[in-house]
């Protein structure tokens, strides 16, 4: 990739330098995003990236390299939502790694365990953003997608910034749901549906650390995923 194509990174929407030029574009975007960034934050960040890479080397979204789902939603928080915290960015990175790979950090393999190394090696607010947006485990005797919603709503209720994190993984995963076809799609739509209301209702409070601007933008991404999911379930 030469000077100017990177320099075009900068410009292009997330799905078209996915589509385009796939992960080595997004990590391009990424470095882009952070060129400015005081060096130690930087390093922290590639650090963050480097761990979630490592992590989820195996794992797909689709037809795509899981780190590119999360390259999206950190470059979202800084490019869309104009928020320049760290902290917040590398739990962004980190956000399905307790959730999804908590044996590749904790010796136990536990959840608790693979907190602890987060807090250890990123500090202790990174690691309460990641335990925030990491899915519960379910009990097998009521309706996941249920608990599901619960978790959200008690969770990101407690954690301001953890809704914004919510926000851009959200908006990916539903603009996600275009890769998805039959049963999965609806599946897909039955889950993340009834979350969009929830979801509003977090952001539109106001200790939501957004401002008016990238506020509207995430509300206006809401309804258009709503608009979606209502085109995929109706009969």
């Amino acid at each position: 990739m030469d000077s100017a194509e990177r320099r075009l990174m900068a410009t292009m929407p997330l799905h078209a330098i996915t589509s385009t030029y796939g992960e080595e574009g997004l990590r391009a975007r990424f470095a882009a995003e952070i060129e400015t960034w005081p060096g130690p934050d930087q390093r922290r960040l590639n650090q963050a990236l480097d761990l979630a890479g490592r992590l989820h080397a195996a794992d797909r979204r689709g037809q795509e390299p899981y780190v590119n789902h999360l390259l999206r939603v950190a470059i979202r928080i800084m490019s869309h939502y104009g928020v320049q915290d760290t902290d917040v960015i590398c739990a962004a990175l980190l956000h399905d790694a307790v959730e999804d790979h908590a044996a590749g950090l904790a010796p136990d393999g536990s959840r608790p365990g693979a907190l602890a190394t987060l807090a250890a090696g990123f500090g202790p607010r990174v690691a309460g953003l990641v335990g925030a947006v990491s899915n519960p485990e379910y009990t097998p005797d009521r309706d996941a997608y249920e608990q599901y919603r619960e978790h959200v709503a008690d969770s990101l209720r407690r954690e301001p910034w953890a809704r914004v994190i919510k926000a851009s993984d959200f908006t990916d995963n539903g603009v996600g749901l275009i890769h998805a076809s039959g049963p999965r799609l609806r599946q897909l739509a039955r889950k993340y549906a009834p979350l969009v209301p929830v979801l509003r209702e977090l952001i539109a409070l106001p200790d939501t650390p957004l401002g008016a601007t990238a506020r509207q933008h995430v509300l206006t991404q809401l309804d258009r995923a709503a608009d979606r999911f209502a085109a995929i379930l109706t009969p």
